[in-house]
Formats: C-alpha cells, structure tokens, sequence
C-alpha cells in the first residue's frame, strides 16, 4: 500500500479522531485535507511524481504534513538534517538532484548558502508553500506503485560520506507494520514525535501512529523539561526514543510521574544495564522493547523483553531473517560461525522492510550486499537461548596489545560507577599498546573532574568486575560525548582526539 492511501483509509475510518496533538491539534480529516492541499502547492511548484524535494526544516508537524503531501502525488521526500553544516547540506543536495528544496525560517540561511554551491537548484520557504496551500483545491489521488520511492533518508556518514538509501511505498509500510506488531503499539495510542523525520525512528513512530489511528504528538527539537511537560499534558502511552533521551527524562526527576506511558521501545544505540534498569523501575512498563536496525532495513532483531533480558537484542523480526557468519571482511553468507561464536551479522535483503541498493553508491552496494544478504558491519553471539548480543561494530574494535576488545561490555560496567552521567569506551593510539582502551566520560553533576576521574580509575579495577585486559588504560573526562543529530555517540570522534580534557588519568603515567 502507499503511504497517501493509508492516510486517506485511516481518514475514512476515523474522520473526526485527533491525529497531531500539541499546540496545533489536528483531526484526521483536517490533516488529510491539509496535506492534500500541500500535495496541490507542490505540484504548482513543479514538484511531480518521481521527483525528488528536499526538506530542510526543524521538524514538527510543518516537516511531517510536507512528507506526507509529496506521498500523494508520488514524489519523493528526501527529509535532511538541520544540523548539517553547509558543505555537508550541499553534498546531500547535489547528490539527491531534487527538483525544489523547501526550508523554513530557522533554515533559511543554510539552505541559501548550500545552494549557492549547487547551480540550478531552486529553493523555496515552506511559508510560500503554506500560503499556496491555503488557496488550493486538495490535490486528487494520483496512482502510486508499492514499489515507486517513498523516501530518500541520507545515512549519518559517520564513516564517510552520507550515503542516500531510497525506501519504497512497501518497505516503508512494511517497517511500520512490523513496528507495530514488534513494539506492542495498539489502536489509538499516544507517542511522542520527537525522533527527527531525517532518521528512520522518526519515520516509523509516524507513520505506525497514522496506520493505527493514534495521536501523533509533534516535538521539533529535543528539550527533556519540555518533553516531559509535552508527557505529562498529552497523555503519551507509548514511547520509542534513543537510549540517550531516555537518560535525559531520568535526569529530569519527573519521569516517575508519567503513568500514562506503558509501551517503551529504544533503538539506535545500545541501552545499558543500569539504564534499562531504571526505565523499567521508574514506568513499570507493559512492554519494554529493543528494536535493532538500520536505514536500510528496519528490522534485523527484536528484545521483546529488555527489563527480562537488559541489553539483547534478541531475535529475527517478524519479517526478517538473520545470520551470524565469519567476522572476516568479503566473508560469505553461507559462512556461518558456530553456536557460542562472535560473527557478524547478515541480514537478508529479501526481508519486505529492505531497501534496493543506495543511490548512486555501486561501491556501496559491493561492499555491504553479497549473495542477497545485508552486512551492516554489527558483531554479535548467540547465547544458549539464541538470543543475540550485540557485541558492537567491526569499525568500533579496539586492538590493545594484539588482542581484540569491544567497547560495549566496558562502558556497560563502568556505566554504574556513582561519579559518571555517560561514558563512551574507545580506542586511543599508543606507543606501547597500538591502542590504549580510553574511557570518556561526563563527570556526574557536583563531582569535580579531577575527583572524578580518581572515582571512575578505582572503580574500574576494584569494583567493575572487568578482567585486566578490558579495564581502562586510560580514563578522561570531557564535558560532553559528541553525538550524531539523532543521538547516536560518534565514538570515532573521540577516538581521534576531537574532545576537550577536564582532567585524565593515564596508565603511562604511572610507569
């Protein structure tokens, strides 16, 4: 099914339900009406079926109505990143060769000087869109095939350059489906639409709200008091946020005052035991899920469980397959590990939720699919029950003194030392080591960096748990953790010295 459909089906079943909560409800009718109208405005623009429009706005229901107009006459939305600076915006721009980009206020002088770099590329303000749209007839349903391109979402390119991953009508609605299926989201449920519309959490908490007539609650940027107010007020019974988010409500004190909330979900970064520990005290949820994925295929596994099981990632979605192969770079997929072994994940790409191949990217596509199956460069084992464990990524290994170590299992340790608020484990170059495993941390709040990093030194060796090869070498404490837009950790950043010191302890030092 296309997306404009579903939205249109949802509006015939339930016209009168409120489908955007906020400051600007709407009914379903009304915003069925409303995008219908945008849908006319861009095809006044220039916009047609095929063609590619940029997004370069905040967020909110403004970005999300744009995304769900061009769905109706069967363009393609190509939501970017406000966050981006100007070369990385006139990169994705320039690969993406859209026939408009659409920005608004906040964006303006970005989007300007991005396409002042990339002739030939008009740009105009969502209020003009707006302002169109209010005199429009509502645009009328055009055919649109499962298989036309819904979606261009632009990977984080935390490794290179961002690369551009077309989803089609099906893949998109599949993802949602079993978003829907996997999380426990039911009829009419309330979610908070915080996730940027550029990632694909974002993506899925809308369009799984829409399929099932929810109450879609639209925040353009992340603050954790106005969350919690947003919480609190709309009544939210369902969450899926990145781990890092979750940490934020914690630290507002007020999250144990959401009783309405009794569906939480996290994907995009790996969630601590002691962090897991905390949701699950403080909600007392109904179901607490570990959704793990990509951009490119929505679903590789699913922790039905993660108060039961903190930190497994569990198994194959319901429209998924998955394998652990040889850990090897060019390892084939019929070369699988044996019960007990760490290998790396393959994901089969004839899962209904998968992408074709990235745009414009064949060295892409030669490097990450191979015989049909999806390798994201995820490390995991099977336990005894065959749950996964993510171990972390290929790219993320430290080789310390010849041996290899995976960051996850260390900062999962260190995350209970009482002096950290968030700790990231990388690997640093040294003399002596090649890689000196390097714990970075936000020192808690009232705890000076210099005692602290004497807290988090002792508490590795004395009270972690860690064997000597995986305790810290280094301990560093920053003012912050780099992060991506949406709150993944850029460990590499780190790793290659871009932070700001407080206070250190170096093993070297003492030797």
């Amino acid at each position: 099914m296309d997306l404009g459909t579903a939205l249109r089906w949802t509006t015939e079943r339930y016209p009168d339900r409120r489908a955007v909560g906020g400051p600007h409800p709407l009914t379903y009718a009304e915003w069925d009406d409303h995008t219908s109208r945008l849908a006319r405005a861009l095809g006044e623009l220039g916009v047609t079926a095929g063609e590619r429009v940029v997004l370069v706005l905040a967020g909110g229901l403004p970005l999300a109505s744009l995304h769900l107009a061009a769905q109706k006459i069967g363009a393609v939305s190509v939501p970017l990143s406000f966050r981006f600076g100007v070369p990385e915006l006139a990169y994705c721009v320039a690969d993406a060769a859209p026939v408009l980009v659409i920005y608004d206020g906040d964006n303006e002088e970005l989007v300007t000087k991005a396409l002042a770099e990339v002739p030939g590329v008009r740009g105009v303000s969502a209020d003009e869109v707006e302002y169109r749209a209010a005199s429009a007839e509502p645009a009328p349903a055009v055919p649109v095939a499962d298989s036309d391109i819904s979606v261009m979402l632009y990977t984080s390119g935390t490794t290179g350059k961002p690369k551009g991953v077309p989803r089609s009508h099906a893949a998109e609605h599949y993802a949602a489906l079993a978003h829907i299926i996997q999380t426990g989201q039911s009829y009419f449920d309330t979610t908070l639409g915080v996730m940027p519309l550029f990632h694909t959490m974002g993506m899925r908490t809308l369009l799984s709200t829409i399929l099932t007539a929810g109450t879609w609650v639209p925040q353009p940027r992340f603050d954790a008091d106005e969350a919690m107010e947003l919480i609190l007020r709309e009544r939210i019974t369902s969450l899926y946020l990145v781990p890092t988010i979750y940490w934020s409500l914690l630290r507002t004190g007020r999250l144990g005052e959401a009783d309405s909330v009794r569906k939480i979900s996290y994907a995009g970064a790996a969630m601590t035991t002691a962090l897991a520990e905390q949701l699950a005290g403080t909600l007392r949820p109904d179901s607490f899920v570990n959704h793990f994925g990509s951009t490119e295929i929505y679903t590789f596994s699913i922790g039905p469980d993660a108060a039961a099981k903190p930190g497994s990632a569990g198994r194959a979605g319901v429209f998924s397959r998955l394998r652990l192969v040889r850990p090897e770079q060019g390892a084939s997929p019929d070369e699988l590990v044996g019960p007990g072994e760490q290998g790396q994940i393959a994901v089969s790409m004839a899962s209904p939720e998968a992408f074709a191949g990235y745009w414009n990217r064949p060295d892409a596509d030669a490097k990450t699919i191979r015989d049909g199956w999806y390798f994201p460069g995820d490390l995991a084992v099977a336990d005894e029950d065959g749950d996964l464990w993510v171990a972390g990524r290929v790219d993320d290994m430290i080789n310390s003194g010849g041996e290899n170590i995976y960051p996850d299992e260390i900062e999962d340790a260190l995350s209970r030392c009482p002096a950290i608020r968030e700790v990231v484990v990388a690997g640093t170059s040294d003399d002596r080591w090649g890689q000196a495993v390097t714990a970075f941390f936000v020192p808690e709040r009232g705890t000076a960096p210099a005692q602290a990093v004497e807290a988090v030194w002792r508490f590795a060796r004395e009270d972690s748990g860690l064997p000597s090869l995986k305790r810290p070498k280094r301990v560093v404490a920053v003012s912050a953790i780099p992060k991506s837009a949406v709150g993944k950790i850029l460990r590499r950043e780190l790793g290659a010295g871009h932070y700001d010191v407080l206070a250190e302890h170096d093993l070297q030092e003492k030797l």
